[in-house]
């Protein structure tokens, strides 16, 4: 759920931040903030303060009372309180100092698993995707598995994941023109490879990606705004929908809010909602909001109470001295 604009920022600047993140932080349950048993409002903006975090995926964990978020600097999992309490969940090194994850970008509440999945990528070297999942209370690692065996292209960048009904994971990959599959148990396929996928050199290509009920993917391409509906059982059989009307340049996050409408975060810093009549062989337009409360919102989360909540992680600002401190989740309205 990245944007090209990261490539152009070293994280040197946020170092110094990122050494504090990853130094004994422990995970940390956020239902203590309930205010014991009442149901608050469902707040308009929910803002953190964490340096140079760069938040690049986001979740809303009911169980747990709290959003969940990547980090592209930091490689950590965090949680997010309605009051703006930030601790980790998963911590990228582990006690013995191994790099789990160097940059954290699109991340999964698998719900009926309990675990949250997070594409694992290099934000730097444009060359990792792997696949990591932790235990979404505790933040205990089940498996980290690399997801390019089998591929040809030395460029690869992990981005967003969807889950279907029986627990296999599908992953984008931005560099390459590549969809992962992982089974429950940790193990990786090529799910589907196509030159329609393959985006030009230093451009993203395959982001967002969402499984419909209805047993298919619905899977963006950034760079030149297309829309892909992909059958899990027969992926060779993929059709391009048709968006004509539509722009979907940029295209990042994606939110499947029913079976029928869309919800997808685009360039011009917006989001806007989009519906279809025929079973996704093609969409129209029907709502767009402008995501002005900071800059570069990348995902969507969904949250009973809300259609979804957009994450503005300042993207375009990681070269800022010294790096921003604040982000913002915030309501969408159409």
């Amino acid at each position: 759920m990245l944007v090209s604009t990261v490539f152009l920022f070293p994280f040197r600047r946020v170092a110094t931040a990122t050494a504090l993140l990853l130094s004994g932080v422990l995970a940390v349950s956020c239902a203590d903030d309930d205010d014991q048993g009442s149901t608050p409002a469902v707040p308009e903006l929910v803002t953190f303060t964490q340096a140079g975090l760069f938040p690049e995926g986001v979740q809303y964990d009911a169980k747990n009372k709290c959003f969940l978020v990547s980090s592209l600097s930091t490689g950590n999992i965090g949680r997010v309180t309605d009051a703006g309490a930030y601790t980790v969940l998963a911590n990228s090194t582990t006690a013995s100092g191994t790099r789990i994850i160097t940059s954290a970008v699109g991340i999964n509440l698998d719900e009926s698993r309990n675990r949250v999945l997070v594409a694992s990528s290099n934000a730097m070297a444009g060359n990792v995707a792997r696949l990591v999942s932790y235990n979404r209370d505790n933040g205990q690692l089940n498996f980290n598995v690399d997801l390019t065996p089998g591929t040809n292209t030395p460029r690869h960048f992990a981005n967003d994941i969807a889950v279907d009904n029986a627990g296999n994971a599908y992953v984008t990959d931005s560099f390459a023109p590549y969809i992962y599959k992982v089974d429950p148990q940790g193990n990786a396929s090529v799910f589907l490879t196509d030159q329609q996928f393959a985006a030009p050199a230093g451009a993203f290509g395959l982001n967002g990606i969402v499984f419909h009920p209805d047993g298919y993917l619905l899977v963006a391409r950034g760079d030149n705004g297309s829309l892909f509906k992909v059958p899990v059982a027969a992926p060779a059989t993929f059709t391009r929908v048709n968006t004509t009307g539509i722009n979907f340049t940029g295209a990042d996050g994606l939110l499947l809010q029913n079976n029928n409408t869309l919800q997808a975060v685009v360039s011009g810093n917006r989001v806007i909602r989009i519906g279809t009549t025929n079973n996704w062989a093609g969409a129209t337009l029907s709502g767009t909001f402008a995501a002005t409360q900071s800059v570069s919102p990348t995902t969507l989360a969904r949250r009973v109470g809300a259609d979804s909540y957009v994450l503005y992680a300042r993207l375009s600002q990681m070269t800022a001295t010294p790096p921003p401190a604040e982000f913002v989740i915030g309501r969408v309205r159409f």
